[in-house]
């Protein structure tokens, strides 16, 4: 299986709606094993991510709210990208990437009043 990351917008029901992927394939988040590997690693934790981290345990939804925090999330990781390939087994370019498909879900978010899936 794979992770995927989405952006999503409330309807007028209030219901989460699933905006289009991007035709470039940029909706892939990881391997399903990332969960555990690497964004819900003790590693990632320890750096103060709080919205990875629970992809160890369920899916991942950011509120609209929550954007601009898991933007700064995301960040953050990127600053420690060898160290969570090296920790994670899957190398640098691989959380450099996927962690680029998930920030553009969050930048998608941000200019659309969405939120970020990652399932």
């Amino acid at each position: 299986m794979t992770l995927l990351v989405h952006t999503f917008v409330y309807d007028e029901k209030g219901d989460r709606r699933l905006l289009d992927d991007p035709d470039d394939g940029s909706e892939l988040a990881g391997f399903e094993s990332s969960r555990t590997k690497l964004w819900g690693s003790e590693h990632v934790r320890a750096l103060g991510a709080r919205f990875l981290p629970r992809l160890a345990d369920d899916d991942m939804y950011v509120e609209p709210e929550e954007v601009e925090h898991f933007l700064a999330e995301c960040e953050l990781l990127r600053g420690h990208a060898a160290a969570l390939g090296a920790h994670s087994g899957y190398g640098e370019g691989y959380v450099v990437e996927r962690l680029g498909n998930i920030e553009r879900a969050a930048l998608r978010a941000r200019s659309v009043g969405g939120g970020v899936l990652v399932w």
